[in-house]
């Protein structure tokens, strides 16, 4: 739930910190895939359709708004921020409410156009796609949020009497509107949940019954899909008196996905990291970060320690790239090309402990991998553990200007070095 998550649950500041916050590897799906699963759910949501192109767009204003005078069109990619986002063409804001004659006008100069928000970097990502909503009478804008939380060890839902603004700087200025109701995961939501979390959103005319039946299907709707994140904001009173989810972000558990087939079928990867979509392909883990060093690693923790202590002797990693216990040689070739795909990635460290994982074949996979990718960058080698004598012999008798290192400190060392040569 963006910043809030940390504010619920704290987190470590270190590189390995960093890592873990972005390695929670979830399905994010876009607005209008969230809307519509709600829909199915019973949940109150905008009558809405998404959109490609500008003969879509004059086809839902005839047939799915032919009587409305102001339509809300909104940009669709993955990221918060959209409202106060800038497209590169120079178009502010991707959010728009505007009279149904100028829908068309608008959303062309979305599509296909590339949107900057405080969440995507300065890259942006491209809008595919728009999504068209009935404009609201929103009498009252409220947040609501279920979330796993780690401290009560099951879901939390979160509420609050404000919302259509950051929730974060509320949590900062208001930490008192902020309502927190644990649902014991066994026994499930009961009524009285749900009404200290409609207490907690405090509506000014929607009826509480009404208002409880919502909350508990939206907690039916976090359960039924493996969700490890539903966040509405606002969630919103409208003029006749209705409870609806006036905008949502869901985020789905990948470990799910093999019963979760359909909803994973609405993963848009072209709104991910293509290398992130590349090493997924392989069964390769790979999460992209800022720096120079490129890291491949065997194990969770080796790259956390790896990550951690290059940054002490004063370098940055530009990723991290775990190639699992059994990576075969092909996998360890695609890592490669992984990782030199990177136009950052001024230098590569290997760290391989082999257990499970065999030294010889990792040693195998870099020398292949070199010769196909054409390295350009140096590369530093740490091997230890399984057939690592077989693993070092392949480095030095492969001709290759490959750098080998003792340890894990040595290691990094040299690679920091690397970077000036």
């Amino acid at each position: 739930m963006r910043g809030l998550l940390n504010k619920v649950v704290s987190r470590s500041l270190s590189v390995a910190g960093k890592w873990q916050q972005q390695q929670l590897r979830r399905l994010n799906v876009h607005e209008y895939q969230g809307a519509e699963l709600m829909g199915k759910h019973g949940i109150n949501v905008p009558k809405g359709v998404a959109v490609s192109s500008i003969e879509e767009v004059r086809k839902a204003i005839q047939e799915v708004f032919p009587n409305q005078r102001e339509i809300v069109v909104k940009s669709q990619i993955l990221a918060g921020g959209r409202g106060l986002g800038t497209f590169k063409s120079g178009l502010q804001g991707g959010v728009h409410i505007v009279k149904s004659e100028k829908v068309e006008d608008i959303a062309g100069k979305m599509l296909g156009q590339v949107l900057v928000t405080k969440q995507t970097g300065p890259q942006g990502k491209v809008v595919s796609k728009v999504y068209l909503c009935e404009k609201l009478s929103l009498t009252n804008e409220m947040y609501f949020a279920i979330m796993l939380d780690r401290q009560t060890a099951g879901p939390l839902i979160i509420a609050c009497k404000k919302g259509g603004t950051s929730i974060e700087d509320l949590a900062e200025k208001f930490p008192d509107l902020i309502i927190k109701v644990p649902i014991d995961v066994f026994e499930g939501i009961t009524d009285e949940d749900a009404a200290k979390v409609v207490d907690g959103l405090a509506p000014k005319s929607a009826d509480k019954k009404d208002c409880i039946e919502q909350v508990k299907k939206l907690y039916k709707l976090f359960c039924d899909s493996d969700c490890t994140l539903l966040e509405i904001n606002p969630i919103a009173e409208t003029a006749d008196n209705k409870l609806v989810a006036a905008d949502a972000k869901l985020n789905f558990d990948d470990n799910a996905a093999f019963r979760q087939k359909e909803l994973f079928a609405l993963r848009d990867p072209t709104q991910e990291d293509p290398r992130e979509v590349a090493a997924a392909k392989a069964d390769l883990n790979y999460i992209g970060l800022d720096g120079e060093i490129g890291c491949m690693v065997n194990g969770a923790g080796l790259a956390m320690a790896t990550m951690d202590i290059i940054k002490l002797h004063g370098g940055t990693p530009a990723n991290f790239l775990d190639v699992g216990g059994n990576a075969s040689e092909g996998q360890v070739v695609e890592a490669f090309k992984i990782l030199t795909s990177d136009d950052k990635v001024k230098a590569i460290l290997v760290n391989i402990f082999g257990g499970i994982m065999k030294c010889d074949v990792i040693a195998s996979g870099i020398v292949n991998a070199a010769k196909q990718v054409s390295l350009k960058v140096p590369v530093v080698v740490r091997l230890e553990g399984t057939n690592v004598d077989q693993g070092k012999r392949i480095l030095k008798e492969s001709g290759m200007a490959l750098i080998t290192a003792e340890d894990l400190d040595d290691a990094a060392e040299k690679a920091v070095k690397a970077l000036s040569s």
